[in-house]
């Protein structure tokens, strides 16, 4: 009987079949929204880009997110109405602080603001002139 009862214990058990409800073909793929907002995390995504052919300087950005992102935009000051109208708060700031790092490369490139382009020209005695 002893030797029953380790012969038992070492034995590989089965694994439980587990009844699908869904046959494996039929199974959604979850999104990253859904994953994000499964484990309460904030998440925004870019759904669609339009630009206009006539005026390739307008367009148009479609912007999908969950409530936990819209609560973290709030916790950061962001106010408005709807979360539509924070989110897009948000979106501009966005957009207004890559114009501004782009102008501030551009303003670093420019000869007359860089002072690597500066002429120093050499006075004799250890003196110099930069212009």
């Amino acid at each position: 009987m002893m030797f029953e009862k380790l012969k038992n214990a070492f034995k590989k058990k089965q694994p439980e079949p587990v009844e699908e409800t869904k046959p494996r073909q039929a199974r959604k793929k979850k999104s990253e929204k859904e994953i994000a907002t499964e484990k309460n995390e904030p998440w925004v995504g870019i759904l669609s880009m339009e630009v206009d052919p006539e005026d390739l300087n307008a367009g148009a950005f479609e912007l999908d997110w969950n409530d936990q992102f819209v609560t973290r935009l709030m916790r950061f000051g962001y106010q408005g109405k709807t979360d539509a109208d924070i989110v897009d708060q948000w979106f501009q700031n966005v957009c207004r602080h890559v114009v501004l790092e782009t102008w501030e490369q551009e303003q670093a490139q420019d000869p007359k603001y860089d002072v690597r382009y500066h002429k120093k020209r050499n006075l004799g005695d250890g003196r110099s002139e930069i212009s």
